[in-house]
């Protein structure tokens, strides 16, 4: 199997061994990403703009494989306090309505930390091409 590792300065650079995201063809698999702005390298104080921030930082990566964020079709999301949640959902909506995108599969769930003391991370799967 072909793998392309996909990367962009228009996301945060990677916090570990690994990539912003790996291209199989049909496939694009994005590694989760965590609220850091690109230029100013920080994470907004607030878990609506933090959310917001997670997924134009997805988008970034998906477009970097020249697509759009309605090849988005699964994302998994790791928030450290449920009671979040509906603000998260809001923003989550909006992106998702903004880029004019249908709502991907996803899943949530609540853990006790994440990196740079994050709130939120998104992991995501996109499709070039329907199967």
């Amino acid at each position: 199997m072909h793998k392309t590792i996909i990367n962009t300065k228009n996301a945060p650079t990677c916090i570990g061994p690994y990539v912003q995201a790996l291209d199989t063809g049909k496939i694009i698999f994005i590694s989760g990403q965590i609220g850091i702005c690109p230029e100013t390298k920080n994470i907004p104080n607030d878990i609506y703009q933090e959310t917001y921030q997670v997924l134009e930082n997805i988008k970034s990566i998906v477009q970097e494989a020249k697509l759009h964020a309605n090849n988005i079709v699964r994302t998994t999301i790791f928030i450290t306090n449920i009671n979040n949640l509906n603000k998260i959902n809001l923003a989550y909506k909006n992106f998702f309505e903004k880029n004019q995108s249908t709502f991907p599969t996803r899943s949530c769930v609540e853990v006790s930390n994440l990196p740079n003391n994050a709130n939120i991370e998104i992991d995501a799967i996109a499709i070039r091409t329907l199967f």
